[in-house]
């Protein structure tokens, strides 16, 4: 058995202690984090390896993005991405050498700015691009995989608060749920987190800072997601989402996900 969780922690440093909280509590064998927000230096190496953590894949750079894929068990870096195409750290891969070799791709997709139109918003336009490029990467993927992270996409109608309200919003425009579908068909992948908690039942994975109330309001959106390969994804034997992260001290805004596979 391996557990694999994902986590958008908004900088590791800032909230190190809450990824010791959820360590201790739930103790994953391999840890997915997207903005990680430093410089591959900075990491916080030494306060994973006190919680037992030896083994790291980090991709980082100054100040924004990143991302780093951290490990009980051993790892090697498989793969660094560009599909953001302009040289921002925000894909690290990574085989599990002892799980018979389970690549384990950690992404964070970029937000895409407030409109949704590549015209008036060259940020709208570089989130299709991405997922462009990552599509015709998972058209030639010939290994077991499992992608995790924060797609920055919610793409069903309840994975919002509102379908109606935010249809024009970007991370669940049309043109965005169409984008990760294709990547979705590419691969044949399996959306883990889908499989285990059945649409139409409510599932988010990340709430605003702007909410004076997140719990009350419950405005939140599935912006993080866990998908397999076919093969990979039978062997996917529990999925949880762990909201209660969110009401922690000085939290992040996404929560963590956490899938258990037999391997």
């Amino acid at each position: 058995m391996v557990s694999i969780a994902t986590w958008n922690i908004n900088s590791v440093r800032l909230r190190m202690p809450i990824v010791e909280r959820f360590i201790k509590e739930q103790s994953p064998d391999v840890l997915c984090l997207q903005e990680i927000k430093c410089q591959e230096h900075q990491f916080p190496y030494e306060a994973f390896r006190e919680l037992g953590y030896e083994h790291f894949a980090v991709h980082g750079q100054k100040g924004y993005h990143g991302v780093a894929t951290v490990a009980k068990t051993p790892l090697r870096e498989f793969s660094r991405h560009d599909w953001q195409d302009n040289g921002e750290a925000r894909h690290v891969g990574v085989e599990l050498t002892d799980h018979e070799g389970m690549i384990v791709e950690n992404v964070y997709v970029p937000a895409g700015g407030d409109e949704p139109d590549r015209e008036v918003n060259p940020k709208f336009g570089q989130k299709l691009d991405f997922l462009e490029r990552m599509t015709r990467w998972a058209d030639a993927i010939d290994r077991p995989t499992l992608i995790v992270g924060d797609f920055n996409i919610a793409p069903l109608e309840s994975d919002v608060w509102s379908h109606k309200q935010l249809l024009k919003v970007v991370s669940h425009t049309p043109i965005e749920v169409e984008s990760l579908q294709r990547f979705m068909d590419a691969h044949g992948w399996a959306d883990i987190g889908r499989e285990h908690i059945k649409a139409p039942e409510r599932y988010y994975s990340w709430w605003s800072y702007r909410a004076k109330d997140w719990k009350a309001n419950d405005r939140g959106r599935r912006l993080d997601h866990m998908w397999a390969s076919p093969e990979l994804a039978k062997q996917a034997q529990r999925h949880s989402v762990h909201e209660y992260a969110r009401d922690w001290e000085k939290p992040s805004d996404h929560v963590p996900l956490v899938t258990e596979f037999t391997l």
